[in-house]
């Protein structure tokens, strides 16, 4: 199985939204989503990721076919972070196959940072995909914290993705 993951291409801005549609479905089992009048969830404007040089979209492909999209940007609301995986996707198909965790693990080592990871309370999936990651992959530097305030009402998951070196001169 070949793994791609890379950030997206203003041209495949359609790809990135179809595959937001598919997202939006799968939460609207936990948020109660409805459907627009044209029959789609919709999201507001994905041109930031392309113009605000903070905010990134990343597309995921298995053996060169769609599996999925993450987007991030630096919105964060943890004391430290500078990056957050605010939307992380992958197709029905892919999952539990080991492609999530090596999609994410890729975007962090793109992007050596303090990331954090805003996962709502409903979605045990995801908490529990995140807390598997990120304990692995960077058990000294993992955090979880649940955040009650105006902003965000659920759990955080933070990790510390900069080489050992770097975080030590800080």
């Amino acid at each position: 199985m070949k793994i791609e993951v890379r950030r997206a291409q203003l041209s495949e801005r359609l790809i990135v939204r179809n595959l937001m549609e598919l997202y939006q479905h799968d939460f609207s089992e936990l948020d109660g989503t409805d459907l627009d009048d044209h029959g789609q969830y919709g999201y507001y404007d994905l041109d930031c990721f392309w113009i605000n040089p903070a905010w990134s979209a990343y597309v995921i492909k298995v053996d060169d076919k769609w599996a999925g999209f993450a987007l991030t940007n630096d919105e964060v609301h943890t004391p430290g972070s500078t990056c957050a995986i605010m939307e992380f996707f992958l197709v029905r198909k892919y999952r539990g196959r080991g492609v999530g965790r090596m999609a994410a693990r890729e975007i962090m080592a793109q992007c050596p940072a303090r990331w954090e990871v805003r996962v709502i309370h409903e979605n045990r999936v995801a908490q529990d995909f995140w807390t598997s990651l990120l304990k692995t992959a960077w058990p000294t530097s993992y955090q979880r914290t649940i955040v009650k305030n105006e902003e965000w009402h659920g759990p955080i998951f933070s990790v510390d993705t900069r080489p050992a070196t770097l975080v030590g001169e800080l």
